[in-house]
């Protein structure tokens, strides 16, 4: 019998992502993973503002920013082309890090998955979390107490009991705990059989001086995208449809995964007929759009692919998963050490399903208006600005007081939710290099106005980290002169207020009806 406070199925990006995030809050998760180790293959690649800023408060910012920029350079942009040597057809996105610095002390990335799995492993590690690879799991059960797993070592073939308070299933698209649990999904649904097609191509010639960091293709043959890395002689070809969408099997990619096919497609998306092509592997997927129809039973969460699969138009499929595993992390670490009672983790499905739901319409949304445009109708959804998926989600739960209104949406542009209840907190920069977003650390934070006395002398009294804002930092979070607002460890706004009477009793009320304490 191995005990643990918390069980993370699957050690992936997101499982990782949770690892790390419980353990730099005190907590030391134990990872069971099927693999034999990290990723293999690139798989995500184009990481969001939400994302950095979740790795800089656990310290791997800098870690990442360097691998990233050894492997695609700082910046690049999003376009389509009719093949790489050939004709442009459009420009999405002319650089991923445009106009962002008002918005974030971080920046977007590019990065393999391979490449940054490794990273949060040590960092994981080094926080004291307990990871088993080639283990699998086998079958769980769950009481008022916590949740019996049972795992087999897949190179001895050993079994074990694991108990644990909470687990949390980050175990992909085709979730093996989501099906346990019986749980249903809903959405557009399939799109394409796709696959991705690793290999080695000297490219150089057609990348030089280019900007280019997610290259869609459209032409006769296919629909898809590339992604290369830096020296331009390695990459991937990630191809959803063939090109001729009203011809049978047109989204039936992988019904031919040959060599000779596969060389095609890469001198096809490439543009050059006889250039010389080697296949390193192909991965088959399936190119969905669909959201868990719930996000918790009991004492197992679902986190990442297992509660929402999007298509990677857009790179919203991993980020949203490591956002979760940052909402979800905090509110475990909470409720284990006492400090917040059970119900606090009814928030997590209340506040990231809504986003998630938007976020998977927006996924979709690119994906038809970018690669099947044939197939937009009046229906289709209208694509809302990347910022206000990245950053401006607007939360609705138990764990906000205040927060998004009835019929608002669940993701506003930054600058219309300017620190409100629900939000998250504007960023700013502060003395010493901090940000605003660096405030909350493991635990719940009183940002203050310079005039703020009455709520800096209340926070003390509950021991809270206390942080008095310049004026201009201030104003950027919407608060008045003697204004305070409650900031929570992933950054998000969870109370505030502009009134200074009766402060200690304020706050005392408002701690207890966020940590849901009797």
């Amino acid at each position: 019998m191995i005990d643990c406070p918390v069980l993370i199925v699957g050690g992936s990006l997101v499982g990782l992502s949770a690892t790390c995030f419980l353990a730099a809050q005190g907590v030391r998760p134990l990872v069971v993973e099927k693999h034999a180790g990290t990723s293999i293959h690139p798989r995500a690649g184009h990481f969001h503002l939400g994302t950095m800023e979740a790795y800089r408060r656990i310290g791997l910012e800098q870690a990442i920013l360097a691998a990233s920029r050894e492997q695609f350079g700082p910046d690049g942009g999003i376009n389509l082309v009719e093949s790489l040597a050939g004709r442009e057809l459009a420009q999405f996105i002319p650089d991923i890090n445009a106009g962002v610095e008002p918005y974030s002390p971080s920046r977007r990335f590019f990065m393999t998955q391979q490449s940054l799995e490794p990273l949060l492993l040590a960092r994981a590690r080094e926080l004291g979390a307990r990871l088993s690879y080639q283990t699998e799991l086998t079958g769980f059960e769950q009481d008022g107490e916590g949740v019996r797993a049972a795992v087999r070592d897949l190179a001895s073939g050993e079994e074990r009991e694991i108990r644990t308070r909470y687990m949390v299933a980050a175990d992909g698209n085709r979730s093996a705990v989501r099906k346990a649990l019986g749980i249903s999904t809903s959405g557009p649904g399939w799109l394409s059989d796709s696959i991705t097609i690793y290999f080695s191509a000297d490219c150089r010639p057609w990348l030089e001086g280019r900007k280019m960091g997610v290259i869609y293709v459209k032409n006769a043959d296919q629909r898809g995208f590339f992604r290369f890395e830096a020296d331009g002689t390695r990459g991937f070809l990630a191809v959803n449809t063939l090109g001729d969408l009203a011809l049978p099997g047109a989204k039936d990619v992988a019904g031919d995964l040959s060599p000779e096919r596969c060389i095609a497609l890469v001198r096809s998306a490439v543009g050059v007929p006889d250039l010389a092509v080697e296949i390193e592997d192909v991965a088959t997927w399936k190119a969905e759009a669909i959201c868990a129809d719930r996000w918790r039973e009991g004492r197992v969460f679902l986190a990442g692919d297992a509660a929402h699969v999007v298509p990677p138009t857009g790179g919203f499929g991993g980020n949203t998963g490591v956002q979760d595993a940052d909402n979800l992390a905090w509110k475990l670490a909470k409720v284990l050490g006492g400090e917040a009672g059970e119900a606090l983790l009814d928030s997590y499905e209340a506040e990231r399903s809504p986003v998630a739901r938007l976020t998977v319409e927006q996924a979709y949304a690119r994906y038809i208006r970018r690669v099947t445009p044939e197939e937009i109708t009046p229906q289709t959804p209208e694509m809302i600005d990347d910022l206000a998926i990245e950053i401006g989600q607007l939360y609705r739960s138990s764990a906000i007081i205040g927060g998004r209104r009835e019929g608002e949406p669940a993701c506003l542009h930054p600058d219309e939710a300017r620190g409100r209840s629900g939000a998250r907190v504007p960023h700013a920069w502060l003395a010493g290099g901090r940000s605003t977003l660096d405030c909350a650390g493991d635990g719940l934070a009183l940002l203050a106005a310079p005039q703020a006395d009455a709520w800096l002398t209340a926070a003390a009294d509950f021991d809270l980290p206390r942080v008095t804002l310049p004026t201009d930092a201030a104003r950027q979070c919407g608060l008045g002169a003697t204004g305070a607002l409650l900031l929570r460890p992933d950054g998000f706004v969870a109370w505030r207020s502009d009134e200074a009477d009766d402060t200690a009793r304020a706050l005392r009320h408002a701690l207890a009806r966020l940590l849901q304490r009797a």
